[in-house]
């Protein structure tokens, strides 16, 4: 599986690649700035991507707009971002495009190695992988009717955008799967979406909403 890294930290990078060698994966190219970065999915159309939001030259959002350029370029293409900072205009515009395969984890946040690759291989494989605080600040400053959910209703909610299947989430809350098809029922109809069983694009579906829709009620 084909791997193109934007990180302008040279430790950093060095050490992505070398843990994901270390699995499987195949580094294409590691590029240190957006312009790098582009040219390099270009030239080998990678399987997946990862991306830090403040590249060279300003630091500001260069990695997360080349992003969203690299999937306008190539509908589709995994893009996994990995960042200490949610951008979250740009956030939510990624998480709104079509064709699965995005992901947004903190740096600082990501404490197991296991956990990291298998959000990669979830995000290369179409899916989803979302850290719960990139998706709490992204409701928080659009205002979203999130508050209309239960407590256990916005558990679920985070777990599935964290890409969970329903017999995770229910081994992880303690709780039956016939109740996280009931909670996962309440989240839609509360939020004005239709239910679905696809897995990972009904998270995308949710996301695609909370970050675009600007008001309950449905597309």
């Amino acid at each position: 599986m084909r791997v193109v890294i934007a990180e302008d930290n040279v430790l950093l990078a060095t050490g992505l690649e070398l843990l994901l060698n270390s699995v499987g994966f195949d580094i294409a190219a590691i590029a240190g700035d957006a312009t790098g970065f582009l040219t390099a999915v270009r030239d080998h159309r990678p399987d997946v991507t990862i991306v830090d939001v403040r590249l060279p030259p300003s630091f500001r959002d260069e990695g997360i707009r080349a992003a969203l350029q690299a999937r306008r370029e190539h509908p589709g293409l995994p893009v996994l971002v990995l960042s200490q900072y949610v951008e979250q205009q740009y956030a939510a515009e990624l998480l709104s495009t079509t064709g699965g395969g995005v992901g947004y984890l903190l740096k600082d946040r990501v404490s197991r190695v296991d956990e990291f690759v298998d959000a990669l291989r979830r995000v290369a494989a179409g899916g989803t992988a979302m850290d719960t605080e990139v998706i709490a600040q992204l409701l928080a400053n659009r205002g979203h009717p999130i508050a209309v959910l239960t407590p256990r209703e916005r558990e679920v909610l985070a777990l599935m955008a964290q890409g969970h299947d329903n017999n995770t989430i229910a081994d992880r809350l303690f709780i039956t799967d016939n109740a996280v098809h009931k909670h996962i029922g309440n989240i839609f109809n509360k939020l004005g979406l239709a239910a679905t069983d696809s897995g990972h694009r009904r998270v995308l579906a949710v996301l695609t909403y909370l970050n675009g829709a600007g008001q309950i009620g449905g597309d």
